[in-house]
């Protein structure tokens, strides 16, 4: 990860990372304290509304947005603060664009104090024109990393209800739907299947309703691998 490669480079000693949701921030610093062999709140923390983990080894902090316009509305310099690091920038909102506007001004507040300038790294996987972001943030330089591109075709299965209906559906009906759709797509197509479902309990219903659904043949070959925030 980002953060955790600043600091084995040796020039940061304090990283702020700027993350849209709670759940983002927890998952993000667990991670990245589990790949250091550490537990949360050692060089790795977190701070969310009402809750967090960090101490005074902490080194990487991850935020949500109103932790960090609190820390600027106290310190507009940003002091003993190195880098921040805005994290899933795409996911525009009001709160991220005020951050990164007090951020700037941040930057301006250190040099007239004579303080060290905190650093700003802006970070999306779909974030497409950067013009208008580079010119906020003096002209800085825009790296890219391309990834490999896959073919995708799109195929409704016939029956499936509108979107809406399917909103309100239990998560038993939408475990048989989505079973019916993975039997289908492991009987004509060779390889995985990925399904993406609303949360545990469709989850569970899905895999449930594949036990039902498929012959114990095509049961014997088959790892279902749950995959939730719970876990």
């Amino acid at each position: 990860m980002v953060p955790l490669a600043l600091l084995e480079d040796g020039s940061y000693r304090s990283i702020l990372v700027l993350e849209p949701r709670r759940i983002a921030a927890r998952s993000a610093a667990s991670r990245m304290a589990s790949l250091l062999g550490e537990e949360l709140g050692g060089t790795v923390g977190y701070r969310v509304r009402l809750e967090g983990a960090s101490g005074p080894r902490t080194r990487v902090l991850v935020v949500t947005e109103g932790i960090l316009v609190r820390r600027l509305q106290a310190d507009p310099a940003l002091r003993g603060v190195d880098m921040v690091i805005f994290d899933e920038f795409h996911e525009r909102s009001v709160d991220a664009d005020v951050c990164l506007a007090l951020c700037v001004r941040a930057q301006a507040k250190a040099r007239e104090r004579g303080v060290p300038v905190p650093k700003l790294l802006v970070m999306s996987a779909t974030l497409g024109d950067t013009a208008a972001l580079q010119l906020l943030l003096g002209g800085c330089d825009a790296l890219t990393s391309d990834g490999r591109c896959f073919p995708v075709t799109y195929r409704k299965v016939p029956g499936s209800p509108p979107l809406g209906m399917a909103a309100a559906a239990r998560p038993s009906e939408i475990g048989r739907a989505v079973a019916a759709a993975v039997a289908t797509a492991l009987a004509e197509a060779a390889g995985d299947v990925l399904a993406f479902l609303p949360g545990e309990g469709e989850i569970r219903a899905t895999e449930r309703a594949l036990d039902d659904l498929l012959p114990a043949a095509a049961r014997a070959g088959l790892v279902i691998a749950r995959l939730f925030g719970a876990q």
